[in-house]
């Protein structure tokens, strides 16, 4: 599991971003269960997340955070990263961000995309 905590901090959210290899629904659900293992993630307000599977199916879950999952599906297609997910976690800080928590999104995927260039 690749992780970038404290990518970006706005009017008290926080976001990171986690990433690996998963090449089904159910690797994807296997990591999500793994970094909810951590008692931060598993509290966290959204666990926003997206892959898509080997046959070009993309699978995305907003987690109240809505249409965050579409930013990760659409980044991931433009980097033709497959077999691969990636979860962006904010722990909401008392203060609407409003269209600012989609950049936060694309800026966090970018971030984990420039440090590990999809490699799980």
């Amino acid at each position: 599991m690749n992780q970038l905590e404290g990518v970006i901090s706005d009017r008290g959210s926080k976001y990171s971003v986690s990433g690996g290899a998963a090449a089904t629904r159910a690797e994807a659900d296997a990591f999500l269960k793994a970094l909810k293992r951590n008692k931060k993630y598993a509290k966290a307000t959204h666990n926003t997340w997206a892959m898509i599977l080997p046959d070009g199916t993309p699978l995305k879950a907003d987690d109240g955070e809505s249409g965050a999952g579409m930013i990760i599906v659409r980044m991931l297609e433009r980097e033709g990263l497959v077999g691969h997910v990636i979860v962006v976690t904010r722990w909401y800080g008392g203060k609407h961000l409003g269209g600012d928590r989609f950049r936060h999104v694309q800026d966090s995927v970018r971030a984990y995309l420039d440090a590990f260039g999809g490699k799980g």
